[in-house]
């Protein structure tokens, strides 16, 4: 397979997908050229424009780091076409009207050089019909692309080839998309709204229908449909809320429209409420309001049979939520079918739906199950597919039930299972995942670009097929290695919860770091997200508890020898960064040999949060870099390099992505950024190859540090009396902040005096245990402790 090279993009479209598509594209380094309409006054790019200074509002940002937006280009179809003769790949993401996707293709075709691949990023017309508008020339070239709100965020995109779409461009452009943009590719067949529309809308559909047959309040029934089993806490009435009114009722449209003889086509309208939302403009969030809004710090949601808003509550029956904490899944399912409890019921018939639904229309929408559940999984955060869902409660018991329910009339749709399913167990196995069109269980992918993906993501029903070999373990953290990879290059992980960073992690880190010199040529710090919360709080509690401060001082010599290890091992060491790394986790990240992170990592020095100092080389580490940049200055001081670290650590700021932590320092400008995170561990393990290969030396320690001193202190001081006296933080904000600037400046030590690594050090501790010692720093961990959430006192 020839490689894909896509030197810059056009998108076509600069509304609300369009605009940031544009953005995320830029975000992988992509140059991008973002058309729209000519305005009709002023400036003609003033459309294209208007749309990417929207971006700088929206929440979250659609760009990794402000700079990205100088790689998008304004343009417009008057003046611009011709520059999509520079471009590899144009995507079209116009609205949904196919009249005018077919005008804009004629418009187009004549600039768009041979080769380059063209795609539509509609969420639901016909594909094969789209091709039939396009230059029988280009027609190898199109296809469907189809990403997900926010498209920075969700990882899914659709590709939905047409009849004369050519394979082998399939095949380069679902590997560009998942290695150089970082998403999961699922190749749906050209139906109404695809794959993870198809399904979701059918699922929120069935919400909708089940809400009012039960008499449930909307807010009642979100309480229920989130978190609780498994689904983003948007749930459903919010989801509508945040996708819009008029979109939602688009995508139902398309559905009614193209599916005439679907035995759930009865179903496929906009409820009589949504209609009477948008009739009002109450669209939802981008209109202000829809089935909530906010007045004031209370939120509202609209009630039927008020026919008006109310304060939302959103309670579950203590009855229902006890079935819901059972953790077999078979036995969850047949209690709530087995309650007359009208919540109970409605979460067991939303269920028995869309396994219904899905076992019907799989053959119809989706080359395999698995396609099915990964939709789901990535284009609408669920944390399991519907036939996970299902296998996990047992195949053939939930298939009896689903039969049964259908035969009693009780099913959104009178029709019966497939025969397939009575033949199964599962969807899912060792062998592959269940395909209608072919009888049997189809494997994975074996395009080349998924072999850098060393541990994939699983679905219930698969099995792990990682030839992992452990060479040490003590329960907190394990140390093993790739043989089939690189058997030369250890990979230490931290196995405790939220990998927290207890006393056993810090014993477990100096550990393979030793067996690491010993035995192998270099090593890697990798677990899944999140790389690492920081210290282990519960640890900390005890010892404040029993008045062990001593010991505590202890704990964080430990820490900071754990650092230590990381920075001057004998072999090259390789953070592998993906999730947040904060606290004591960014410390280890900044002491590895070098980094290679996931571009949406959060990296950050967060103590201030329980009223503490980063304790584990923090400070030490911004002192000694900040006193080397200032030796490359003639008659340079350290404090103007220490400046944004210090507002950093006091405010507890944590970076937006992994180019932010760049900007911020937490990482270096020559540090690895790998878009999608199941590459991370291939691409560090060869980071470490490659750095031993190069002759690896770990740096000397350094002999004098160039100390920011009393001056410097005083310029923090000034910065935090500012913020004192607009009460922008409290007298304990101030403290821990001075604290911390000690550290950072070494001490109270004229400007410019040389002091050692290890001065800096025994800084962090002492100021480290003094906070420990204050009631407000006990009450904010305590706090922490118990709510997840910083106190502020």
């Amino acid at each position: 397979m020839s490689k894909l090279y896509i030197r810059k993009v056009a998108v076509l479209g600069a509304g609300v997908m369009g605009a940031q598509i544009a953005a995320h594209l830029a975000n992988a380094d992509v140059p991008v050229l973002l058309f729209d309409l000519p305005a009709k006054e002023g400036d003609p790019n003033g459309i294209a424009k208007k749309a990417l200074d929207g971006l700088k509002k929206l929440k979250p940002a659609p760009f990794g780091h402000p700079s990205r937006m100088a790689l998008v280009e304004p343009a417009n179809y008057d003046q611009h076409l011709a520059k999509l003769g520079e471009c590899d790949f144009v995507i079209e993401a116009i609205a949904e009207k196919f009249e005018w996707k077919e005008d804009l293709y004629k418009k187009i075709a004549p600039h768009v050089k041979p080769g380059t691949i063209i795609a539509s990023n509609t969420s639901g017309l016909s594909i094969n019909k789209l091709a039939q508008a396009m230059p029988e020339t280009h027609r190898p070239n199109f296809c469907g692309i189809h990403f997900f709100n926010p498209p920075r965020y969700m990882a899914l995109v659709e590709i939905i080839p047409c009849v004369t779409s050519d394979a082998a461009m399939l095949d380069n452009l679902e590997t560009w998309l998942t290695s150089r943009v970082g998403k999961g590719i699922v190749r749906a067949l050209d139906t109404p709204n695809f794959i993870a529309n198809r399904v979701g809308v059918a699922y929120l559909l069935m919400v909708a229908h089940h809400t009012q047959r039960l008499g449930l309040t909307f807010d009642e029934v979100d309480a229920l449909t989130g978190t609780k089993i498994g689904i983003p806490k948007s749930a459903t009435f919010r989801l509508l809320d945040v996708v819009g009114m008029d979109t939602m009722g688009h995508v139902i449209n398309t559905m009614k429209n193209g599916l005439p003889n679907d035995p759930w086509h009865a179903h496929y309208a906009v409820p009589e409420w949504a209609q009477q939302l948008i009739a009002q403009g109450a669209l939802g969030q981008k209109s202000g309001r829809g089935v909530y809004y906010r007045e004031g710090k209370v939120t509202k949601v609209l009630d039927l049979n008020l026919a008006d808003y109310r304060d939302s509550k959103g309670e579950i029956a203590p009855e229902v939520d006890e079935i819901l904490k059972i953790k077999d899944a078979g036995e969850k399912l047949k209690k709530l079918r087995a309650s007359a409890h009208p919540q109970a019921q409605l979460l067991w018939s939303i269920q028995r739906d869309i396994f219904h639904y899905c076992a019907v229309h799989l053959g119809e929408i989706a080359n395999s199950a698995r396609d099915v559940d990964f939709a789901m999984r990535w284009g609408y955060g669920w944390s399991r597919g519907p036939f996970e869902n299902w296998q996990a409660a047992g195949w053939k018991d939930v298939a009896a039930m689903v039969a049964e329910d259908i035969a009693a009339g009780k099913a959104m749709a009178n029709v019966p299972l497939p025969d397939w399913v009575g033949k199964l167990d599962g969807v899912h196995g060792a062998d592959g995942s269940w395909s209608v069109q072919q009888g049997k269980r189809l494997g994975r992918s074996t395009l080349p670009v998924y072999q850098r993906q060393l541990v994939p993501e699983l679905l219930v029903g698969e099995k792990s097929a990682v030839a992992a070999r452990q060479v040490w373990d003590n329960g907190s953290v394990k140390l093993w290695v790739r043989d089939d990879v690189d058997p030369d290059i250890a990979i230490l992980s931290i196995t405790t919860k939220m990998h927290a960073i207890g006393r056993d992690v810090l014993t477990g880190v100096l550990e393979a770091v030793a067996i690491a010199e010993r035995d192998f040529k270099g090593l890697v710090l990798w677990q899944e997200a999140p790389f690492a919360v920081g210290a282990n709080l519960k640890e900390v509690v005890e010892g404040i508890k029993g008045g062990d401060f001593e010991e505590l001082e202890h704990f964080v010599a430990e820490f900071q020898r754990a650092s230590l290890s990381l920075r001057y091992s004998q072999v090259a060491t390789v953070a592998a960064v993906q999730g947040m790394a904060l606290g004591g986790g960014c410390e280890f990240t900044m002491y590895a040999g070098a980094r290679v992170v996931a571009f949406e990592s959060y990296i950050g020095l967060v103590e201030s949060g329980v009223g503490l100092i980063p304790a584990g080389g923090g400070c030490a580490h911004f002192a000694q870099r900040a006193s080397e940049l200032s030796k490359q200055v003639a008659f340079g001081e350290p404090f103007p390099f220490l400046q944004n670290v210090f507002m950093n650590i006091a405010q507890g700021k944590v970076s937006g992505s992994a180019l932010d932590a760049k900007a911020m320092g937490f990482l270096e400008p020559a540090d690895t950024i790998v878009f999608n995170p199941q590459e991370l561990l291939y691409v560090a393990i060869r980071k470490a190859r490659e750095m031993h290969e190069a002759g690896y030396a770990p740096p000397s320690h350094p002999k004098a540090i160039v100390a920011a001193g009393r001056t410097g202190i005083a310029n923090c001081e000034m910065a935090l009396v500012n913020m004192h006296v607009g009460n922008f933080i409290s007298d304990h904000d101030y403290r821990v902040a001075k604290a911390a600037a000690l550290a950072l400046c070494g001490g109270d030590v004229e400007t410019g005096t040389l002091v050692t690594e290890d001065w800096i050090l025994a800084i962090e501790r002492r100021e480290f245990v003094a906070l420990l010692k204050t009631p407000e720093t006990q009450a904010r961990i305590a706090h922490m402790m118990d709510t997840g959430k910083p106190l502020r006192n």
